[in-house]
């Protein structure tokens, strides 16, 4: 029985001398692994892989249109065919998916010149290529705004000077840059009137500074990303030629 005593007394030293003894993190060591052609592969994962890889590649490169020739978001300082492109294709693919759930008609698209990530080069169109355009993940929204705030979406504009793709929206500047005249589908903008526009939703929630989206009478979101509107679109036109317009410019 001493014995045992022992035991549980030399037990509750260590124990209480564990307890009270603080562990400090002294070193922290790490390796660099340069992944190279000189590792080895698993055939087994490449062999599974394989042919989700070359279903993948032949989706993405598989012609289904043709660009007249080459567009960037750098041919324009205010208005760039590839950024017209981008928000009447917008307008058209979503306008009837919002009419059909809102009843309304959208009355202008706002997107944002960053947002065009590669030319449209000439040649065959692919869905690789609308992957290009627009790699984000970034959908289509609808805010329900007074005029007064379209006017603020106006100035905005006004005051960047650049070729943020617009669709149903007509800006124009006098020689000095200043705002001559705005409207949309061809009216004048009413400061007390609701207008449906469309946007993506990292610009609703006030991306680029764009602050004019919030309050909203309402907002919709329509669960259809932009990357899809361009593939959608592609796949239903032969022959892509988009065009500068006058649908943001000023008197020289």
């Amino acid at each position: 029985m001493r014995f045992t005593h022992l035991i549980y007394l030399l037990y509750f030293f260590v124990f209480l001398n564990c307890k009270n003894s603080k562990v400090e993190l002294s070193k922290i060591e790490g390796s660099q692994i340069q992944i190279t052609d000189t590792l080895n592969v698993d055939t087994s994962v490449e062999t599974f892989i394989a042919p989700y890889r070359e279903h993948i590649k032949k989706d993405l490169d598989s012609a289904i249109a043709y660009a007249a020739e080459t567009y960037s978001k750098n041919d324009g300082a205010l208005n760039t065919a590839v950024g017209n492109l981008m928000a009447d294709i917008a307008y058209e693919q979503a306008n009837p998916i919002f009419l059909k759930r809102s009843g309304h008609d959208i009355d202008m698209v706002l997107l944002n010149y960053g947002g065009i990530r590669s030319i449209l080069p000439k040649g065959d169109v692919t869905k690789g290529t609308a992957y290009k355009l627009m790699p984000f993940e970034n959908s289509l929204v609808v805010a329900a705004i007074k005029g007064n705030q379209i006017n603020d979406l106006v100035n905005y504009l006004v005051k960047a000077k650049k070729a943020h793709p617009i669709a149903k929206l007509k800006i124009t500047l006098d020689k000095d840059g200043s705002l001559l005249e705005s409207k949309i589908k061809g009216e004048n903008i009413d400061a007390n009137k609701t207008y449906y526009v469309a946007t993506n939703d990292y610009l609703y929630q006030g991306g680029d500074d764009m602050t004019f989206f919030q309050p909203n009478d309402s907002h919709y979101t329509l669960d259809y990303k932009i990357r899809n509107t361009l593939i959608d679109y592609f796949m239903k036109t032969d022959t892509i030629n988009p065009v500068r317009d006058d649908r943001f410019t000023q008197i020289k």
